[in-house]
């Protein structure tokens, strides 16, 4: 027998996550200089990372040779959100701490509900843990919260959620996500993913911490990787009641976040100027791109990100011809959606570069 052949099945039966092409590879795979191509894959923040956090990076050099201690920066997202320290777990990137809720919550003989279309870290976080995962048909690209609820069987523990979705952009209205956690089993966790959330028009927010006192079936998942501009760092958390925050920490590594993330974030978490020039870009960009986009006769989805996904009938042809014109945007084929690109918001001359590159492959 083959080592492949004795690991875990539902290991085996994993799809790796596949990133957004980086700017080296393209440089290497098509010959151009790094400084000719234009990324806008990963729904990173074209400004960069916050200042502050630059400063508070730089300041942190000298303590890299001691274990991180993120009292600090639990400290701030207290003061931030009105939560305990207690409730709050750190993670390297809120994807650490989405696997975290399934180590604890899922098991082989256990399921998790997910939509159609949904983050691609849903599944993989659900089979790793030997889970059985249950995609629901999405409703025009969005999640459909009734049917979701409907495909609740007795041995589902879990429930995942990204509002905004990424990668479709599609967004839930809050009073459909309450009614959902008030017709939920109590034993079924709702994780609610919300990387996206800085960008949502202040008309449109509503904060989801004071739901904890409600439903302690409730976990929150943040990053500052999006609009703060820390995704090299990975730094992201979750919030949740002191109990199932402290099962979350009995399954965390040890140090699991760096030094310069925990100075960097707690920085960037009172970068008040910053987060407000990056949320005006964004909706500018939003309109730029949109605008190209129905100029070129490309039907695309309303998005409540950082990124619109298009619709293209040769998306993976028009995808390789824009990354021989040094633009990388992002195939969405392994979402089941092989027709559709998503591409990131940038700066105004970026997002100029990508509509006359995507003019040019048409």
């Amino acid at each position: 027998m083959t080592l492949h052949e004795q690991s875990l099945p539902y290991v085996r039966a994993i799809s790796p996550y596949l990133p957004g092409k980086p700017i080296s590879q393209l440089a290497r795979e098509m010959g151009l200089a790094v400084d000719q191509i234009v990324k806008l894959a990963s729904n990173e923040n074209p400004l960069g990372m916050s200042p502050k956090a630059r400063v508070a990076v730089a300041g942190a050099l000298d303590g890299l040779a001691r274990y991180p201690d993120d009292f600090d920066l639990k400290r701030a997202l207290a003061g931030r959100t009105g939560l305990a320290s207690e409730q709050i777990v750190l993670g390297n990137g809120s994807n650490d701490v989405l696997d975290l809720v399934a180590r604890v919550f899922l098991a082989p003989g256990r399921s998790a509900v997910f939509a159609e279309h949904a983050f691609a870290v849903y599944p993989l976080a659900t089979l790793a843990a030997g889970a059985e995962g249950i995609e629901v048909p999405a409703r025009d690209y969005a999640h459909d919260l009734a049917a979701m609820r409907a495909a609740i069987r007795p041995d589902t523990r879990l429930v995942w959620i990204a509002n905004p979705n990424n990668p479709t952009g599609t967004f839930a209205s809050y009073p459909q996500l309450r009614s959902l956690l008030e017709a939920l089993p109590a034993n079924v966790v709702v994780v609610l993913d919300e990387a996206y959330n800085e960008y949502l028009q202040p008309a449109e927010r509503v904060d989801t911490t004071a739901w904890l006192a409600d439903f302690p079936n409730l976990v929150i998942t943040r990053t500052f990787s999006k609009i703060h501009g820390l995704a090299g760092l990975r730094i992201g958390y979750a919030l949740a009641s002191a109990e199932v925050a402290d099962l979350m920490n009995r399954v965390r590594q040890p140090f699991n976040c760096n030094n310069l993330a925990l100075v960097a974030a707690a920085a960037a978490l009172d970068d008040h100027e910053f987060v407000a020039a990056s949320y005006a870009l964004n909706r500018a960009g939003m309109e730029q791109i949109v605008g190209g986009l129905k100029h070129l006769g490309c039907s695309h989805i309303p998005s409540h990100g950082n990124f619109v996904t298009f619709r293209l009938a040769d998306a993976a042809q028009v995808n390789q011809r824009l990354l021989r014109q040094g633009v990388i945007v992002r195939p969405v084929a392994g979402y089941g959606m092989p027709e559709w690109l998503r591409v990131t918001i940038g700066t105004e001359v970026e997002n100029e570069r990508f509509l006359r590159a995507l003019e040019r492959s048409l």
